[in-house]
């Protein structure tokens, strides 16, 4: 059997893959995940791994969420908190929705299948996520959504 890398299809009912993602799941709204949906898993994946990201940070790519040992067979529900989270670049963990400063960002919400259970603690960097996953992918896939704040009176 040859080992082609799987792509997993990655979407959430909420935007569409270029679409754009909806307030209530940035910071100028109640700052939840969107609801995703993951399938073409390969059988022999243990576990799942989400970087949300946005490329167009100023200063370089901006993590947003950072999580790892999702169970492989369930949706990734709206405002849940699966597997382990590690740091964002909010300094925090779990989910930190888009709120880019100026203009319209990409958020491309990455989604891995592994072959084993990470042993990474809690609150590890994305570096950290990305050392570990060495070796173990044995599919990906991505949603972009994209954000721009609404402007307010002041700036009017």
């Amino acid at each position: 059997m040859a080992n082609n890398k799987n792509e997993l299809s990655v979407r959430s009912t909420v935007f569409s893959h270029n679409g754009h993602i909806p307030p209530e799941y940035t910071c100028e709204g109640r700052n939840i995940n969107p609801p995703l949906e993951i399938n073409n898993i390969p059988e022999e994946t243990k576990t799942l791994a989400l970087i949300v990201e946005d490329p167009d940070a100023s200063h370089g790519v901006y993590n947003h969420w950072v999580v790892w040992n999702i169970l492989p067979n369930e949706a990734i529900a709206e405002g849940s908190n699966p597997g382990i989270s590690g740091t964002n670049s909010f300094g925090k963990t779990g989910y930190g929705g888009p709120c880019p400063p100026s203009g319209s960002h990409r958020y491309f919400f990455k989604v891995f299948a592994l072959d084993t259970d990470l042993d990474l603690l809690a609150g590890s960097a994305k570096e950290a996520l990305l050392d570990a996953m060495k070796g173990h992918v044995l599919a990906e896939g991505v949603l972009m959504g994209k954000y721009q704040k609404k402007k307010t009176m002041a700036e009017t």
